[in-house]
């Protein structure tokens, strides 16, 4: 997932060539669906409306505490609608004081969704079906 640079440059080759810029721009609707994308694909394998579901990551990429652009929270969104409940953890970001502590939220969760990519998170052992799109956890590719 991308963070704000995607836009901002995108925005500028295209500003470039009169706003002509069909890679760019398309690039910016896979980013931007990929939420949906993920949440979609659990659904065929999850009921999400009886489960706790934990993001593991907030910021919009690995070792970072910038949230700006963060699909975590576009991710967090569209599960409050579709899942019992969400809880979210990330090492890094202190100006969300709604996040938990790692612990608290693979206790309290059913299913978890790697949000950004953490090195915390590498090699993490869990018993719960993981989406991991990062291969953090080292079970491969798992959406």
């Amino acid at each position: 997932m991308a963070g704000p640079c995607l836009f901002k440059d995108t925005m500028q080759l295209a500003a470039f060539n009169h706003n002509n810029f069909p890679l760019g721009h398309a690039a910016m609707a896979v980013n931007e669906g990929l939420p949906l994308y993920v949440v979609h694909r659990l659904e065929q394998r999850f009921d999400l409306s009886s489960m706790t579901v934990g993001i593991l990551g907030m910021a919009f990429k690995a070792g970072s505490d910038d949230t700006r652009s963060s699909l975590s929270y576009k991710l967090k969104r569209i599960l409050a609608f579709k899942a019992h409940k969400v809880v979210c953890t990330d090492p890094y970001v202190t100006v969300d004081s709604g996040l938990l502590p790692l612990e608290e939220v693979l206790t309290r969760s059913d299913l978890l969704v790697v949000g950004a990519p953490h090195p915390e998170y590498r090699g993490l052992v869990t018993d719960k079906p993981a989406a991991d799109i990062w291969d953090v956890l080292g079970e491969g590719v798992q959406v």
